[in-house]
């Protein structure tokens, strides 16, 4: 744990295990999401909008290699990095073939600094056979498999359309773990419906599981969503910034050291976001939350029970 920080970070993590800094490159591989194609649903969930939390590079005719090559640049410029992790970020990354998911991973990978990856998808979107071929890259790369979460309550994730169960969740964590693949579950702040104890809970529940990394999220609204629309006609409420900081770090506190802190809060799009407005201040929201766990003079694990 960075006792600096409070917290297990993860770009604290990736230096002790390669002695320098690792940049993270969010690769768009233009895939889709059983909740969008009609597999499911065609709306997708409440929040998400047509770009899939992505960069629309895919649709824009750039090829894996071609982002990487891209994204490296600023990197390069910005931090001096040498050595890169490829982000398959868009949509469902497990979404497809595996044939076609061993082109995506290899295309990334053979890129020059490339040290790992990391994999986002849904915890409906895995199988043996998937989990086979991800694992047979834990050989020779650092691997990490973001499964979407967003909350363990059933009510919650069927109110955000989210398609699946946390028992979906719980079977694909138990189909991972043992394989050397590391993961991640996303977790979003502020869900509809959901009041401080609930979201206290999710964090109990994951701080018993084998996951490795939780990336907390702020429930924010940004243009073109059904979340947009139940804001706009006063059916949802973001949370306050200050309620905020105070949860993450009671969320923070919940959890064992030994899970990895990827994320503690959203970085909208300036030009997507509409409500709330302070989500778009992530230093001053990051400060926020380093400074109150000084105030508190608490740490992650804090009250942690095993």
């Amino acid at each position: 744990m960075d006792k600096k920080k409070r917290y297990s970070d993860y770009n604290s993590y990736l230096r002790g295990l390669f002695g320098q800094r690792v940049q993270k490159i969010s690769v768009d591989a233009g895939l889709s999401c059983p909740n969008r194609d009609g597999m499911l649903s065609r709306k997708g969930c409440i929040y998400c909008n047509s770009k899939g939390s992505g960069s629309g590079m895919f649709a824009r005719g750039l090829s894996i290699e071609e982002q990487i090559k891209t994204g490296k640049i600023g990197m390069i410029k910005k931090y001096k990095a040498k050595k890169f992790l490829a982000y398959f970020q868009s949509y469902t990354n497990t979404y497809t073939t595996c044939e076609h998911m061993k082109q995506m991973y290899d295309e990334a990978l053979s890129c020059e600094g490339m040290v790992g990856m990391a994999i986002g998808t849904r915890p409906d979107c895995v199988d043996t056979q998937k989990l086979d071929l991800i694992e047979s890259y834990t050989k020779d790369y650092l691997i990490w498999l973001e499964y979407g979460l967003q909350s363990v309550h059933d009510a919650t994730l069927k109110t955000i359309n989210r398609g699946h169960t946390f028992k979906d969740f719980f079977n694909a964590v138990e189909l991972t773990q043992g394989r050397g693949i590391n993961i991640c579950a996303h977790v979003i702040l502020g869900l509809p419906g959901e009041d401080k104890k609930m979201m206290l809970k999710t964090a109990k529940i994951l701080a018993h599981s084998p996951i490795n990394g939780v990336k907390i999220h702020l429930l924010y609204v940004i243009k073109g969503t059904h979340l947009a629309k139940m804001w706009k006609n006063g059916d949802y409420i973001p949370m306050e910034q200050e309620e905020y900081v105070e949860t993450v770090c009671d969320f923070l506190e919940l959890l064992p050291d030994r899970i990895i802190i990827q994320r503690i809060t959203g970085d909208p799009h300036s030009d997507e976001l509409q409500a709330p407005l302070w989500a778009g201040r992530y230093r001053e929201t990051f400060n926020m939350i380093q400074h109150t766990l000084e105030k508190r003079d608490s740490f992650q694990g804090m009250r942690y029970k095993k």
